[in-house]
């Protein structure tokens, strides 16, 4: 199951306390203040990871937290500082702070961004020494580390997106193109959540069948456009089973366009699926009736191997511009 968004909460480490400590020896039976300062507390940061999976972590996890700061003890021994916590989040993650409306991307795999600060440690009772108190009995507390509630949203950073009406064959291409394991079926919306499959480290993303009102959010089309948005190449797929090639064309241009109409300038192509299904009559008359949109037509079918290495061979034609 691929999770895609996700709210959880974070928190840096807190810093440790000062230390109240006097030195006491067997020869220095009154010394004085030797309380050392408390550790700072750990960073908290996210970073990128090639893993398009990597949202699951917070299935059932929901809160996180840097390791908090040791105290100072004596002889003006300064506490360990806690450690920094990094999670992992898939490259094209977007990070929003619920409270303050910050916004953060996850855009590569090398770059951590600091997201939660940490507390500082505070100042041992030998800080305070002063000529008019030299036996300070008292230190500082740690400051608290930052706390934020965030709402992480992955939207897949895909080369190629498979579209389409539900049952249009969008997850046996991909199964046949890639080897992936999408799940399969005769009946609409077999494809519940976007599965991912590689072709000569090109990514491919099978997205689930759109319906009608999907642009205003009706089901679940807001989640499922929101990935649309971040493919390279929109391969609209259209089954050559309908008797009306061009409506279901329309239908789902539609829904891109009402959730957002700059998606017009993204390149798109269109594949007529299940051509073993129907003549080449049909196919011809389908391709004359589309033709008009000025897009590039493709054919095949998952059972026709010659078909197959045709469409493998136009995406990487494609990928290479």
């Amino acid at each position: 199951m691929l999770i895609d968004e996700a709210t959880i909460e974070i928190k840096a480490g807190d810093g440790g306390g000062g230390a109240v400590s006097f030195r006491r020896e067997k020869f220095i039976p009154k010394g004085g203040p030797d309380g050392g300062n408390g550790g700072n507390g750990g960073n908290f940061y996210f970073q990128g990871s090639d893993d398009i999976g990597g949202l699951r972590q917070f299935r059932y996890q929901k809160s996180f937290s840097a390791e908090n700061g040791f105290p100072g003890s004596g002889r003006k021994k300064t506490g360990r500082g806690g450690r920094d916590k990094i999670l992992y989040l898939p490259k094209g993650t977007f990070i929003k702070d619920l409270d303050s409306e910050e916004t953060w991307e996850i855009t590569d795999l090398e770059k951590k961004i600091l997201l939660a600060r940490a507390g500082q440690g505070g100042r041992g009772n030998w800080e305070f020494r002063s000529a008019t108190n030299q036996t300070p009995r008292y230190a500082e507390k740690g400051t608290p580390g930052q706390e934020r509630r965030l709402f992480l949203e992955l939207r897949l950073i895909a080369d190629f997106g498979l579209i389409g009406l539900p049952n249009a064959g969008k997850s046996s291409l991909l199964n046949e193109l890639t080897k992936a394991r999408a799940k399969v079926a005769t009946y609409p919306f077999t494809t519940l959540e976007p599965n991912l499959g590689v072709l000569d480290n090109l990514i491919l993303a099978d997205l689930p069948g759109l319906i009608e009102g999907a642009g205003s959010g009706k089901g679940l089309g807001f989640k499922f456009l929101r990935h649309i948005k971040r493919t390279k190449l929109l391969i609209h797929c259209l089954s050559l089973e309908t008797d009306d090639a061009r409506r279901d064309y329309q239908a789902i241009r539609g829904e891109i366009l009402a959730y957002d109409k700059e998606m017009s300038k993204k390149k798109e192509i269109i594949l007529l699926t299940k051509s073993d299904l129907v003549s080449e009559d049909k196919i011809d008359l389908v391709k004359r009736d589309l033709s008009e949109l000025k897009k590039e037509i493709l054919v095949c079918s998952v059972y026709d191997f010659e078909s197959l290495e045709k469409l493998k061979a136009r995406l990487r034609a494609i990928n290479k511009g």
